[in-house]
């Protein structure tokens, strides 16, 4: 005969709260006020050899970035490669790309990171756009505009 075993009433498991995961700090800019994808930018051009980069300060011309870099490949293949390496280094920097266009074009390649803007063209293109020469002008203070002259109508003559 066998002896009926003793059931144990299983106790509920108490709730554990897992710790929110820690976020990284954000990382503080440097004192010089550039932006951090702008190293990054630049390092990647030099590392491809992109031909003639310029580095354009926009920050009082535009509210969409506050650099914008030109630079030159030699081939679309070269451009392609260029914008690439641009991107790849953003992101193991940690600036994601907000859009890369025209890479499937190849005559102009636009890589759009926070505060930087990058254009990678073909020679031809960019002597035929000049953005250096758009954003780069002068910047003169604005001229107000003369105020018009009243002139009095001639009284009218009874006669």
């Amino acid at each position: 005969m066998k002896t009926p075993s003793k059931t144990v009433a299983a106790k509920p498991r108490a709730k554990t709260r897992r710790p929110a995961p820690k976020r990284a700090a954000p990382a503080a800019r440097k004192s010089s006020n550039l932006p951090r994808a702008l190293p990054i930018v630049e390092a990647a051009l030099a590392d491809m050899k992109a031909v003639d980069v310029r580095v354009i300060d926009v920050r009082g011309l535009s509210d969409v970035a506050d650099y914008m870099v030109v630079a030159s490949g030699t081939s679309d293949r070269h451009l392609r490669s260029v914008a690439d390496r641009v991107v790849q280094m953003a992101k193991a920097a940690g600036q994601r790309p907000l859009g890369v266009e025209g890479q499937q074009q190849g005559e102009w390649v636009l890589v759009d990171l926070p505060d930087v803007m990058v254009h990678i063209m073909l020679p031809r293109t960019r002597e035929l756009y000049q953005l250096e020469q758009l954003w780069d002008a002068p910047r003169k203070e604005p001229v107000a505009a003369p105020r018009p002259v009243k002139r009095r109508r001639p009284a009218a003559t009874l006669s």
